[in-house]
């Protein structure tokens, strides 16, 4: 698969917010750990109003759609990781400009922008346990890949996830609830981070189906 169309994202938003849902138990119980506890709750509820947003609106270009999804997710989801995750989406829309399809080096472009969004809105630095952790090894797999396949380049994405998961697990906690249990949040799972990998997840997944 070399592009993707508004169509084809409407279907990578729906999969992101029923991966939201089926995970929802998940995330609240990480949440719980050293957070508020509502992270599941709040995802599912963000991403749902996202996907019902874009398949209603699917004739947008795609960086509009994900600009508007975005705006969605912050107004639906008034918390801390609503609003980073929403900042991100709109940040990262509005560097795709008026383009109609997507190539894997303009989801890379949207990732960065992504990063860019969450680091202006959010203030948090690389090492200090956040959802900046895990983008910054996400970006930086898909700025390696040198190909044009949207499969691929999102499976660059998603183990970049993977390696931020893991990174992560040997920093402490320093923003939010979770920074009151600084030391022991070591080898703990950040779970606004985990939740950015169930959302990459799903996207790899969705463009997989796709391109069957």
């Amino acid at each position: 698969m070399k592009t993707i169309n508004s169509e084809e994202l409407v279907k990578m938003l729906v999969t992101i917010a029923d991966s939201m849902t089926q995970q929802r138990k998940h995330l609240i119980e990480l949440d719980s750990t050293i957070g508020d506890g509502d992270l599941g709750i709040t995802m599912e509820r963000g991403f749902q109003a996202a996907a019902a947003f874009a398949k209603n609106n699917a004739d947008l270009p795609p960086g509009f759609l994900l600009v508007k999804s975005g705006m969605e997710i912050v107004k639906l989801a008034p918390s801390t990781m609503g609003t980073l995750m929403g900042s991100g989406f709109i940040q990262g829309g509005k560097v795709l400009d008026q383009k109609m399809e997507l190539t894997a080096s303009d989801l890379t472009i949207f990732f960065e922008g992504f990063l860019n969004g969450v680091l202006l809105r959010g203030k948090a630095s690389p090492g200090e346990k956040t959802i900046v952790d895990i983008l910054i090894p996400v970006v930086e797999q898909m700025q390696a890949y040198q190909g044009d396949d949207i499969v691929e380049v999102l499976a660059c994405a998603e183990k970049g996830a993977q390696q931020g998961l893991e990174n992560e697990k040997g920093m402490v906690s320093q923003h939010g609830k979770a920074a009151v249990f600084r030391e022991k949040t070591l080898d703990l799972i950040d779970p606004g981070s985990e939740a950015v990998a169930i959302m990459i997840n799903a996207c790899k997944r969705s463009v997989v189906k796709e391109s069957l």
